[in-house]
């Protein structure tokens, strides 16, 4: 029984306090965790930065989307403004031709009604009278016709 109690009370004799081994277990441990605390802060540094980087080509992208739709939208103003200036000269001529094309018709239409007419015969004939009679004569000056 004494060789039961000296097994037994040798279980019994560790120390309950805090041993060497227990610190340089505690060191490491403290070493592991610092060590995986940095690797996890650069793990997300580096996700932030990768994260910030695609934020920007997103931006690029928006940008260079926003850049095309502006010039999309200056050459359709462009267009606009082609077909708004040639409309205009469009009309314009358009506006031109027939004034001038009337005025040319008027002038034909009044030359052949003297040429074929009986009017000129009739100026003529006054201008004969107008060299025996002066009032006549007069008359005829007055309105350009001698």
């Amino acid at each position: 029984m004494i060789g039961i109690f000296l097994a037994v009370g040798g279980a019994f004799a560790q120390q309950v306090g805090f041993t060497q081994e227990d610190r340089e277990r505690l060191i490491r441990l403290e070493a592991t965790l610092k060590t995986f605390m940095e690797q996890v802060d650069k793990r997300f540094s580096d996700l932030r930065s990768d994260m910030n980087k695609r934020f920007e080509q997103v931006d690029k992208r928006f940008e260079q989307v926003d850049r095309r739709f502006e010039q999309v939208t200056n050459f359709l103003w462009m267009l606009v403004a082609i077909f708004t200036a040639l409309t205009a000269a469009n009309i314009g001529f358009a506006y031109w031709d027939r004034r001038t094309i009337i005025r040319k018709a008027r002038d034909e239409a009044i030359e052949r009604i003297e040429r074929e007419g009986r009017l000129v015969d009739l100026i003529g004939a006054l201008r004969e009278l107008a060299k025996e009679d002066r009032k006549l004569a007069e008359i005829l000056r007055g309105f350009r016709l001698m």
